[in-house]
């Protein structure tokens, strides 16, 4: 009998259309290495994301390598929660934002705001 190795598969995906806006806005940002994504505890539902600019790293971030010049970053308390997470960038009418699409969410609140996790 062997022995294998299991190593889940981590990651995180952009559609083309997050990775263009991504591209420009990063272009205009002295110093910002990428965009870092997290939760935080919020709302009804238990958890929100978080969506910034990276300027320092932190020593727990994992760095996921997009498209040239497009990192994410997610802290490792953030990645069990966003793990296979798709980040698409949407316009609906006059508004313009980035939408997750997680799958590890359970269920989101009426707002759309918050989830929660299985």
């Amino acid at each position: 009998m062997t022995t294998q190795e299991f190593e889940p598969t981590i990651n995180i995906r952009m559609t083309e259309s997050a990775i263009q806006h991504a591209r420009k806005q990063l272009a205009g940002k002295s110093g910002v290495q990428g965009l870092r994504l997290g939760v935080k505890a919020s709302g009804c539902s238990g958890y929100k994301y978080v969506l910034d600019w990276v300027e320092a790293l932190n020593e727990d971030d994992r760095e996921f390598k997009i498209a040239e010049g497009v990192s994410v970053f997610v802290d490792s308390k953030s990645l069990p929660f966003v793990n296979g997470t798709e980040i698409d960038f949407v316009k609906e009418g006059l508004n313009s934002m980035f939408r997750f699409n997680n799958p590890n969410v359970a269920s989101e609140c009426g707002c759309g705001e918050s989830f929660s996790i299985a």
